[in-house]
């Protein structure tokens, strides 16, 4: 089974082609992250998931439903939480949170223990009988995925949730979605923040334009771009050859013999770091420091797109 399944998806606003022809193949547990510019086309596809936006061409489904065909069972399965939340300033965490369990037509008996669960999950246990709008951004973030988790969705569309948050609420945002990905929930998930996504997604969509221009993990990403590791390597009882053998090593492009270090860059896929590591041990070098660094994710969004929109 697919979790989210999107064939040829292409979505029109009168005469604009947003979205041309997107593919999304994504099996349960998966966390796909969607990079891309503002006009990209990343909140139409995922407004299409949410069954918020009929007009489309293609094939789309959810947990194997059908969204054209089904909406109401999608609705089930998915939990939503758009770029602007919407809140009900007058009510109390607590009111609040039971409207939208009985929204979800969980029974009365059922709704005080899935509300407390949902407010330890999100950390806002401690406000359930604060005024909403008494709440900072990121607690009122927290609350609108509180609010979507009340039904225990298979999977969550999350379009830009730490959008406008602070530092720290992005890090709490961040650590809320690594414990849904460890209870098995299916994330798909877009942001401007690029090595966030990275740390935290199985896999990556790139999107400009409408259309994908690269997808896979963020080591095949990096992989197609050719790009370079470089490793930081220091060592006592350095042999005279060292440097020598190290660029000789298949993979190895560039050494460089610095002051307090050794630099050594490598192509991604043609050497392993581990197996960098097991040939400088071998050679009789004491390794005090190896430290490899890689392209951040916001260099290979650059590299891949053009800053066109749709």
């Amino acid at each position: 089974m697919l979790a989210v399944d999107v064939q040829n998806l292409t979505i029109q606003y009168g005469k604009l082609e947003a979205v041309k022809g997107i593919s999304l193949q994504i099996p349960p547990g998966e966390v796909f992250g969607f990079i891309g510019p503002n006009g990209a086309g990343k909140s139409s596809t995922i407004r299409v998931l949410a069954t918020l936006q009929p007009n489309y061409r293609g094939v789309a489904r959810v947990m194997e439903l059908n969204i054209r065909s089904k909406p109401q069972l999608v609705r089930e399965q998915i939990g939503y939480v758009p770029d602007f939340f919407g809140v009900y300033e007058d009510l109390t965490v607590r009111e609040y949170l039971h409207f939208f369990a009985a929204a979800y037509r969980l029974s009365p008996q059922k709704r005080k223990a899935v509300v407390e669960d949902v407010l330890q999950l999100t950390d806002l246990t401690g406000k359930i009988d604060s005024q909403v709008d008494s709440l900072s951004r990121g607690m009122k973030q927290r609350l609108s995925l509180a609010r979507v988790l009340l039904h225990d969705p298979a999977v969550l569309l999350l379009d830009e949730p730490a959008s406008g948050l602070d530092p720290r609420a992005r890090i709490e945002m961040r650590e809320l979605l690594k414990a849904l990905k460890e209870m098995g929930k299916t994330i798909i998930i877009s942001s401007h923040i690029l090595h966030e996504l990275a740390q935290l997604c199985t896999r990556i969509g790139i999107i400009e334009a409408g259309r994908m221009v690269a997808q896979g993990s963020v080591a095949e990403i990096y992989q197609r771009l050719g790009v370079l590791k470089i490793v930081h390597v220091q060592v006592a009882f350095q042999t005279p050859d060292l440097i020598e053998q190290l660029r000789q090593l298949e993979g190895v492009t560039q050494v460089d013999d610095q002051v307090d270090r050794i630099s050594i860059r490598f192509q991604e896929g043609s050497l392993e770091v581990e197996d960098l590591h097991d040939f400088i041990h071998k050679q009789g070098a004491r390794i005090r420091m190896f430290q490899p660094e890689v392209m951040d994710m916001e260099t290979a969004f650059m590299k891949l797109t053009e800053g066109q929109t749709a």
